[in-house]
């Protein structure tokens, strides 16, 4: 079994890890954690090293989850991808072909850090105006996703 794990560092992410861990363990599936970090669309050098930084913390953090994966006894890889998550994911999916793929319910709740609370308030003003006009990242894959697609309730606090 292949499970894709869309893991983007955040807290509902280690809680949709947590989950594929704790309710997939038995069937010792193949992992792949897929976590696209998105442009912040400016062309100014500070929003460029925004970017550097979120990409660096996004990376390790997605690193970090698959050597837990792995000391589990998972079979666990990292996919890095660049864009707009809804298409990445779906891109990934179509070429990787997954019996599942995983998410957690997305929240606009930052994660602790420095960078992370900047990055969430420009995550949240985009989401919204691509929510208005597409929908939701879930509610996209939902609807495009060639595999079963599970996601993760994550509550507020």
């Amino acid at each position: 079994m292949h499970v894709m794990l869309a893991y983007d560092n955040s807290r509902n992410a280690r809680i949709a890890l947590d989950a594929v861990r704790d309710l997939l363990s038995a069937l010792n599936p193949k992992i792949t954690l897929i976590s696209v970090v998105e442009d912040v669309g400016s062309a100014t050098a500070g929003a460029d090293e925004l970017f550097l930084a979120q990409y660096a913390e996004q990376k390790a953090g997605t690193e970090r989850a698959a050597v837990e994966l792995a000391a589990a006894g998972f079979d666990a890889s990292v996919l890095i991808a660049e864009g707009d998550a809804r298409k990445m994911i779906l891109r990934a999916v179509d070429e990787r072909k997954p019996d599942l793929l995983v998410m957690a319910r997305h929240s606009h709740k930052p994660d602790v850090g420095p960078f992370n609370f900047i990055t969430k308030r420009l995550d949240a003003l985009v989401e919204e105006f691509d929510h208005m006009t597409f929908g939701s990242t879930s509610a996209f894959l939902a609807r495009r996703a060639s595999c079963p697609l599970l996601i993760i309730p994550t509550h507020s606090d």
